[in-house]
């Protein structure tokens, strides 16, 4: 394929290689003579060279060699890099750090669209900061992921017929740790292939030894501060997994379920006496500690004070009372409280002085409470119960009803309130540090309307369990003295040695000790993570200062609440500052329609699969051109896009490479690297169109540099995308092969050799933190490259800009785009040259015409036959007449273009066909049958066709007479 081919893109200019037949005179180095030979030749020839040199250092493809940029070369540019030692943050060059702690995915985890969203958007980042100049460090991990891993591992052995329970603790985590060796790099080689420049020298695992000690030290300094204990709450409790889980590892799904009407007959009164509860659990009844009335409900006044008999219970009494909290509109107005196994009610016992009675064993069966209904499955007691309900007359009547259904996220099994004895973080006293943070702007969040979910979570913030009943974690620091009260007495240290110490200091020599058998929960070592990770508490402040996280990104509000705040307020506890001055939020990756993935819907998206057929710099372009805080749909058409987005790069510097001079061309060289375009004088000595593609270019780095410092990655990728492909590659490539291919003074040439370096070396930097592998590619086939792209600086902002310059571009831009539509109106062929009487004012003609032979390139006109003048032709009546602009016309002669009377015969007969369509429309309104008896959208769809039809045959009947008076005024 030839290049100009390859190049060729949506915009009018994809065919306009003006010399593409042509043979074209160009100076042999060889003979020192001037020969005529084809363009693709003179590419070879200039080839050759470039081909050497970019094969030098053996990672990088020279693009003449490939049709397009190769995905299988990004995993060996990768691992260069990370040879080369870039991925390190280089205190040389000074200037404050830029640093990300990478939000550690789970172990268990492969790589999904989410993590190479985030992986994406902070590689960015710091590809970006680095270029800067400043020292950088992406500080990557993994979590343990306490539930899922234990639940991954227990899976496994129960297909060998083996069972936690049948293990000793030390056997198990053992299998867990082995587990993890094996099959625990799976998502760090995933994360590796989107191309995450991470430190990875400094990895960190959730239970590596240094991170374990921070955890222990963060228990024990908030313990000591009192702000940990131990007590019986509600909690979210996971019969299958037997622990607690955090309100993050619950899912609520709308499901079918039913809706109970039960009586609850009034203590002391006559059979009339009851109040009917609707429950959608009816199982809970057994756990009821009152029934609740609002105060202003006249139907259950006269009850408020006595008591009510819970059923199937042999008669238990608890007492009616009245609230404000019972919304006396919602079901019957009643409402039964059984605060062991709800939420709501566990809050409004706690208000009102109720017990709290718990009916339910750890595994979900019923216990001794229940009487007959005991050990039985809380499912089953459901069923049974409401049989029981019936045969007594309890039973009022079930009625469908769509719950809110509490899961597992990790099990999917359903979650069950529970009161259960769990140690807590006090969050009131962490919680108000947060809080000043953002409101003192030391921290601040985007989008900025997160603030008040951030605001509003910590204001109403619940105390936090963080222990866990399992075997795989950070295990509980302390130790209970066997003989003594658990709750009472027990010991908090660093280690068993530590704790066996003190114990004998409190209690004797001849004490025995025991540790808690519970782990902390894993969001308690993960809060830690940002300055765990840097050495926090080995390391002084002042050392781990030096690197601290300047930024966060992550996925949608709520893991605001369960991470990024928690994080905040134990960075602020624990150093005294907040752990990182931004938190950038970013949306979900849904499917084309808009929907989440999910395995259920089939519509999940692999992005190891999608880098396989589209490549890593067509997803994360993608990925990234999505707006803060939005989520994004994915579509294969989006990423087949950017794929060609890829492709168009490549191309672009093929024809740059295959257009510069010989490196051995010492002379061509200096010449083009004498050319400073960063200064003002140098700039005004441009001719206009390059001056035009550099001002351009100075303004993009501008605009695209504010962009990245405001977080705005969709703008940044959209910015960059209009400039190469509409001005660079469509425009400016174009017009350069006037200078490029003409004869005689090499000059010219050198200019554009010089701008199309200078602008295609400044895209590839501006690019790169969005696309870095085919733009390292591209960027070490350029001549005198001494290092990396990726550690290359970014470009200088503020440099000169030419309105001027720009405005007259625009002008030849109007120009060329109204001689293309004439062309394409009158069918003109493609490679045929029409002459044109380009008329202006003075002032335009004088720098049109000088680049005359760019206009007659991108117009395809007849270079020959191209005239200017103040005034219309003498053919201007035999002419299609062209406004460009203010002072800007010009008139093509119509027999250049058609063959009028041949073109006057084909539009009479189109006129004709079209008037009969025409007419059959115009029947069909006018008959009563059809406007009455068709449907509205037919009708209207046919009235759309006749006003369309009606508008073509004035158009073709004024084309017809400027025809037709042309043939006259040339006879």
């Amino acid at each position: 394929m030839k290049l100009h081919m390859a190049l060729s893109g949506p915009s009018m200019l994809s065919s306009s290689s003006a010399y593409r037949l042509n043979p074209l005179l160009f100076h042999s180095h060889h003979h020192r003579r001037c020969i005529r030979a084809p363009l693709w030749q003179i590419n070879r020839y200039k080839a050759k060279s470039y081909t050497a040199f970019a094969l030098e250092n053996g990672v990088f493809t020279s693009p003449e060699m490939a049709k397009s940029f190769d995905f299988t070369s990004e995993e060996r540019i990768y691992s260069w890099w990370e040879s080369q030692g870039y991925f390190k943050p280089n205190s040389d060059k000074g200037g404050d750090p830029f640093v990300i702690s990478m939000p550690p995915p789970n172990v268990t985890g492969s790589l999904h669209m989410g993590h190479a969203m985030f992986v994406t958007l902070e590689d960015i980042l710091v590809r970006y900061h680095r270029m800067k100049g400043r020292p950088t460090l992406w500080v990557p991990g993994t979590d343990h992921a306490g539930i899922a891993t234990q639940l991954v591992v227990e899976r496994m052995l129960a297909t060998e017929g083996k069972k936690r329970v049948d293990m000793t603790r030390d056997e198990f985590t053992n299998q867990v740790w082995e587990w993890k060796d094996k099959y625990g790099g799976t998502i760090t080689n995933q994360i590796k292939r989107l191309g995450a420049s991470c430190d990875w020298s400094r990895e960190h695992f959730t239970l590596d030894e240094q991170l374990s000690r921070a955890v222990i030290e963060a228990f024990l300094q908030l313990h000591e501060k009192g702000l940990i204990y131990q007590g019986s709450y509600m909690v979210n409790w996971s019969p299958n997994l037997q622990t607690a889980v955090s309100d993050l590892e619950v899912e609520y799904s709308e499901e079918p379920g039913s809706l109970y009407y039960i009586k609850y007959r009034v203590a002391g009164g006559s059979r009339d006496d009851f109040l009917t509860v609707a429950t959608t659990r009816p199982e809970t009844l057994f756990g009821d500690v009152a029934i609740a009335v609002n105060p202003q409900d006249e139907r259950y006044s006269k009850y408020i004070g006595m008591a009510a008999i819970v059923p199937m219970t042999y008669g238990r009494h608890v007492p009616i009372i009245s609230d404000k909290y019972v919304d006396k509109d919602f079901g019957t107005g009643v409402l039964k409280i059984s605060p062991g196994h709800d939420h709501n009610d566990y809050l409004l016992a706690r208000k009102l002085g109720l017990p709290i009675l718990n009916v339910m064993n750890k595994d979900g069966t019923l216990n001794e409470v229940a009487g007959l209904y005991c050990g039985m499955d809380r499912f089953e007691v459901r069923k049974k119960l409401w049989s029981d309900l019936e045969e007594t007359g309890l039973a009022v009547k079930k009625e469908p009803h769509t719950s809110r259904v509490p899961r597992s996220q990790r099990g999917g099994e359903i979650i069950e309130p529970l009161v259960s004895k769990q140690w807590f973080v006090s969050m009131e006293p962490l919680a108000e540090k947060a809080l000043q943070a953002v409101m003192k702007g030391e921290i601040t969040i985007i989008p900025e309307r997160f603030e008040k979910i951030y605001n509003h979570w910590l204001s109403n913030i619940k105390d936090w369990c963080i222990s866990r009943q399992l075997w795989w974690g950070h295990r509980i620091p302390v130790w209970y003295i066997i003989g003594k009260d658990c709750e009472e007495d027990y010991i908090v240290a660093r280690n068993a040695s530590e704790a066996l110490e003190k114990a004998r200091m409190k209690y004797g020599n001849n004490v025995e000790i025991y540790q808690d058998p519970d782990v902390l929960d894993t969001w308690f070592s993960s809060a830690l993570w940002p300055f765990s990770t840097l050495g926090w508490p080995d390391t002084s402040t002042e050392d781990f200062m030096q690197f601290y996280p300047t930024t966060l990104l992550e996925t949608g509000h709520d893991i605001l609440f369960f991470w990024v705040a928690r994080m905040v307020m134990m960075g602020i506890e624990f150093t005294g500052t907040v752990p990182f001055r931004y938190i950038y939020l970013h949306g979900l990756i849904r499917d084309s329609q808009g929907r989440k993935m999910s395995k259920t819907l089939g519509n999940v998206i692999d992005p190891i699969d999608t880098i396989k057929e589209f490549g890593t710099d067509a997803l994360r372009f993608t990925l990234a051109l999505g707006t803060a805080g939005q989520d994004l749909n994915l579509s294969t058409e989006r990423l087949t896009s950017n794929k060609a987005f890829t492709n168009k790069l490549w191309n672009a510097g093929k024809f740059v490479l295959q257009n510069l001079p010989s490196r051995t061309d010492v002379s061509a060289w200096d010449a083009i690297l004498a050319m400073k375009f960063e200064q003002e004088e140098s700039l005004l000595g441009l001719p206009f169109p390059e001056c035009w593609v550099v001002s351009k270019l100075h303004l993009l780095v501008d605009t695209v540099t504010a962009s990245y410092d405001k977080f705005f990655f969709g703008d940044v990728g959209r910015e960059i995308y209009d400039f190469f492909w509409a001005d660079f590659a469509d425009w400016y490539i174009e017009s350069s092969k006037a200078r490029l291919y003409q004869t005689g003074d090499n000059s010219g040439a050198s200019l554009s050799q010089a701008v199309l370096l200078y602008v295609f070396e400044n895209i590839l930097k501006l690019l790169h933190p969005f696309m870095p592998f085919v733009t390292e590619e591209l960027w070490q086939a350029l001549p005198n490259r001494k290092e990396a792209l990726m550690v290359s600086c970014w470009p200088r902002t503020s440099l000169p800009q030419q309105s001027n310059s720009i405005k007259k571009f625009e002008n030849l831009q109007a120009l060329t785009r109204a001689i293309r539509n004439a062309r394409a109106e009158y069918s003109v062929e493609p490679a045929k040259r029409i002459s044109a009487s380009i008329v202006a004012i003075p002032e335009v003609t004088d720098y049109i015409s000088k680049e005359k032979e760019v206009l007659a390139l991108l117009s395809r006109l007849d270079l020959d036959n191209v005239h200017f003048s103040e005034s219309p032709p003498g053919y201007a009546n035999q002419s299609v007449h062209l406004v460009a602009g203010e002072g800007l016309e010009a008139y093509l002669p119509l027999a250049d273009m058609v063959d009028i009377s041949a073109e006057v015969q084909r539009l009479s007969k189109r006129l004709s066909k079209m008037q009969t369509e025409y007419d059959g429309l115009v029947s069909r309104l006018t008959s009563p049958k059809f406007v009455e008896k068709a449907p509205e959208d037919i009708v209207r769809s046919v009235r759309e066709k006749a006003e369309e039809a009606k508008e073509k045959i004035v158009l073709t009947k004024n084309r017809l007479a400027f025809l037709k008076s042309t043939v006259l005024v040339s006879e």
